[in-house]
Order: C-alpha cells, then structure tokens, then sequence
C-alpha cells in the first residue's frame, strides 16, 4: 500500500508515489464511514458549513438522555440557532431562501431552478443591490431569472401567478439584476412551453411533435423572433389541435397559457397565412 502501480506478471513497477482519488475514510463507528459531513447547502445562509445540535435527545449511542440535560440541550440548541445568524446579511437571506422555496414549490419549480436562484440572491446582497428594495421582489426576481436560464416552462404570468409580488414590481427588480450583475441569457424559445401546454390540455403525445416541426417551419419564416413565445407556442398548438381533430378553444388554450385570446388570434393567422394552412370551420 506505498501508491505504486505493479505488473501482475512480471512484477515491474509501472508507476510509485500515486495518488487516490477515493474518499479518505476515517470514522470506523457504524454504516457511515466518510470523514466529512454532507455537500454544501447553497439554500441555507450559511451553505451547511456551521455547525448544529441536533434535536433528537439521544446521546451517541442512541441512548436517551436524562430530564435534566434535556433541559441544558434545550437551550443550548435555541443560542446555536441565535448564533448562527447574527449578522443582518445572514437573516436576510435566511428569509430570502425560505421566499424561493415557498414560492418554488407553488410553481412547481425543480431543485436546480432553486439553487440557481439562490446563487443570484447571494451576488446580489454581496452587490449591495438588496437595500432599498423588497425582499419578495428580489428573491422573485432571481427565481425568474434562474427559470429563464435553466429553461424551465414558466412565463412571467406564472411567475406572477406563483408569487405574492406584482408584475411591476418583479420586472423592476429582475431588470435592475440582469443589468448589475450582467448576466447574457439567451431568449426563451417557444418550444420550452410545448410538452406543457400538451400535457395540460390532455392532447396525444404525437401531437407534441408536430407542434415543434410547426414552429420551426414558423421560425424559418421569420414569424417567431420579435413576437412572445408562449403566444407563439399557443398558436401553434391551436393550429395543430384543429387539423388534427382535437380541436381546443381559443378560451381554453387562454386560460391555461395566460395568453390572450387576441394574441393567440393574431399569431395563428399569421402562421396560417404563411405556410398556407387552411382550417376548416
């Protein structure tokens, strides 16, 4: 065990000193063998690192501990907690990440989305871009702005829908940190919407297909650049849905995508109108 790399035939050393990659093994007590504790956390204000009392009132080796220490733990654990956010930076985004994670889960955003936003909320309080403003806005803000990099099927309408923060004052916010922070996203594409839309107005998994061959005919025509995605991908699956034989109204395609039925008017005649599509009534 001296890291050399040996040829099981002849016995030659083919490399020494080598260096393992594996885990360095330590603790020997139980099934957990890793020396280090659990990754880093970028959802907690401290990122996981500090250190914790937990509230099970065992002891080591899961014995119970008596009344009295219950009582000594007991406080120890509320001055842990205290200490642990001292600092107003902390309490602010002790507050700020509960928000993303509130507002989160009301979307229906994943964990990568989450953590996304949580990492815009951090270089924006380390910018100095929190004072003054709303922490629901920003952490709405950075939520919006983690959708739209990720790519996730979530229009501002969502975001507005899913938050207690208006759309005013949330694009506020979101132009302010895409412009300090200078960050390069590129636009959202009509297509993130489509298995959603699909999948909410209960149409064939066939039909999905066709849709995006639908918007990228549309594309090459120059009829999706300049124009809002979600009333792009609404138009197309209005198209589609109607040759198809699963036609859905102009209301309910509405309603569900949170675009108007006069956009989703709009769109789909122009596309009709240059590709040729005639629809029967």
């Amino acid at each position: 065990m001296r890291g050399e790399t040996v040829c099981t035939d002849c016995g030659l050393v083919l490399l020494d000193k080598d260096v393992d990659l594996g885990p360095d093994w330590r603790s020997f007590e139980g099934d957990d063998r890793s020396r280090t504790g659990a990754a880093m956390n970028v959802m907690m204000h401290d990122k996981g690192l500090s250190t914790e009392l937990d509230w099970q009132n065992r002891d080591f080796a899961g014995k119970s501990i008596s009344t009295a220490n219950r009582i000594q733990f007991q406080r120890l654990r509320k001055w842990q907690s205290r200490a642990r956010s001292t600092k107003h930076i902390d309490r602010n985004l002790t507050v700020a990440f509960s928000e993303i994670q509130r507002m989160a889960s009301n979307i229906g955003l994943s964990k990568t989305v989450r953590e996304e936003a949580a990492v815009y909320y951090r270089r924006a309080v380390e910018n100095n871009l929190i004072r003054g403003r709303s922490i629901d806005a920003m952490a709405a803000a950075c939520l919006y702005l983690a959708n739209q990099k990720v790519g996730a099927a979530r229009s501002l309408d969502d975001m507005v829908k899913g938050t207690r923060v208006g759309r005013k004052p949330l694009t506020r916010s979101y132009k302010v940190l895409k412009k300090s922070l200078r960050l390069r996203l590129d636009p959202v594409r009509p297509e993130v919407y489509v298995n959603r839309y699909c999948s909410a107005l209960g149409l064939r998994p066939e039909l999905e297909e066709k849709v995006l061959t639908l918007i990228k005919e549309s594309r090459e025509r120059d009829l999706v650049d300049g124009r809002s995605p979600t009333g792009i991908a609404a138009a197309a699956l209005y198209v589609v849905a109607r040759m198809e034989g699963q036609p859905r109204t102009q209301r309910e395609i509405a309603d569900m995508s949170g675009v108007t039925e006069v956009t989703i008017r709009n769109r789909y005649k122009e596309i009709c109108a240059a590709l040729g599509i005639k629809l029967e009534d």
